[in-house]
């Protein structure tokens, strides 16, 4: 694999779950996707993960993976390691400062680097000498009340010398610019990304093949949930009633309902690793001590002691995939040494039920994107999905209730976006879509 030559040029979508990397071949080319060495050979996809082990052969005693060769290494020493994933979510998070991995603190853009270096190394050269990198953002970071010039900051500081020149574009902007290379007329276009943290909003205006300006913006709205937020509906459901949720303590001589905070987060994918430090085991083993049902309690501290919280993001996700086309599927998680077997027949309508109240949050930031652009539906030609959370059913309607079949398009939910922010890359000035 030859490696891109220094003042080359590349897109990167950063992505709660899964990143993509993009390089921009030259004005008029077709931008091409970078393939990223793995223990099962090279692929597009490199989910957005690390995993931290001891091992006395690296420089300061603690060796670290990310993307698919994170999930190998923790497959193969799940209790020695530390698995992290959906770190992205925190990056607006004003109560997140480090993260207590092997008794070493990092910080968000430490472990940015650190996914960026790994990232890097497994692309042979490819992404080495950046002249410029366009990389994607959302229009709403995750969280309920999520700081963008926080982010910025972490941002800037985990990008720093990845690239010479760097430019952040939000991400349904991307796609519409990818989406847009596909179109042959003008077009009034509602773009919506729907990620692992976060679902986001662009409408465009496309002009003719050719104009000097081929995507104009005309407004963006986002709500900071989207995949993962359905995952820790599924956790909150079928898993915490087994592990203590709802459930009361005694202190002194008053029986008071277990803190929430546990279980929130327990159920978040960013926070569940952390959870495994002394301080939080040593209150969740108080915890236990003065719970009415301290068996439920022991359950979750052999979970976040056993280090399985892979195991049970695999279990949800392989979950709510079969809901996509299936009525019915069964949930079917193992907790291997920490006393926990579920087995559950989950329907479609009642998942659907559990995620009614995001939907709802998802549509009105749909209106959002409408009114801030100063169109209405009507005005809207196209409409195009992207991320894998447009493939819910309940998700996919409320464009179908808006708009006729013919106009909604969909494809490349995982790729989209790195190949638009390449082909904002290869303007002259991409300045002109920062965000």
């Amino acid at each position: 694999m030859s490696s891109l030559s220094p003042g080359g040029f590349a897109g990167l979508d950063f992505g709660t779950t899964n990143s993509v990397a993009a390089l921009a071949e030259g004005a008029g080319r077709e931008p091409r996707l970078v393939a990223l060495e793995g223990p099962h050979g090279p692929a597009e996809v490199f989910r957005s993960a690390l995993c931290f082990w001891r091992d006395e052969d690296v420089r300061g005693g603690l060796a670290v993976e990310a993307g698919p060769a994170a999930i190998h290494e923790y497959l193969e020493y799940p209790s020695d390691s530390r698995f992290l994933q959906s770190f992205k979510s925190v990056a607006a998070s004003s109560s997140f400062e480090r993260a207590s991995l092997f008794n070493r603190a990092y910080r968000f853009e430490d472990l940015g680097r650190l996914f960026l270096e790994k990232l890097a190394s497994h692309a042979g050269g490819m992404l080495d000498g950046l002249d410029r990198i366009v990389v994607g953002r959302p229009v709403r970071y995750a969280g309920e009340r999520p700081d963008p010039a926080l982010a910025r900051q972490r941002y800037d500081a985990m990008f720093d010398g990845f690239a010479r020149e760097i430019h952040y574009v939000y991400e349904p902007l991307a796609a519409a610019f990818s989406h847009a290379s596909r179109l042959t007329e003008p077009a009034t276009l509602l773009v919506a990304d729907f990620g692992g943290g976060t679902s986001d909003f662009s409408v465009v205006q496309v002009q003719e093949p050719g104009a000097a300006q081929r995507c104009v913006p005309l407004g963006h709205a986002g709500v900071g949930l989207a995949g993962d937020r359905f995952d820790q509906r599924i956790v909150d459901h079928l898993v915490l009633p087994m592990l203590g949720k709802g459930g009361r303590y005694r202190s002194f001589d008053k029986v008071l309902e277990i803190p929430p905070g546990y279980f929130a987060d327990f159920s978040d994918w960013a926070k569940l690793t952390l959870m495994r430090n002394r301080r939080t085991l040593d209150e969740l083993e108080r915890l236990r001590r003065s719970a009415l049902e301290p068996e439920a309690i022991g359950r979750m501290i052999a979970i976040i002691e056993n280090e399985l919280g892979f195991p049970l993001y695999d279990a949800v996700t392989r979950l709510k995939r079969a809901l996509t086309v299936e009525d019915r599927a069964t949930f079917r998680f193992s907790g291997a040494g920490a006393g926990v077997e579920i087995e559950a027949v989950v329907t479609r309508a009642e998942f659907e039920s559990w995620i009614a109240g995001d939907v709802t949050r998802m549509a009105q930031a749909v209106d959002d994107a409408l009114a801030d652009a100063g169109v209405d539906g009507a005005d809207i030609e196209r409409v195009f999905l992207t991320g894998g959370t447009s493939l819910v059913p309940a998700v996919r309607r409320v464009f179908t209730s808006r708009f006729r079949e013919e106009q909604i398009m969909s494809g490349g939910e995982l790729t989209s976006i790195a190949h638009g922010l390449a082909l904002i890359a290869q303007e002259d000035d991409p300045s002109a879509w920062r965000a």
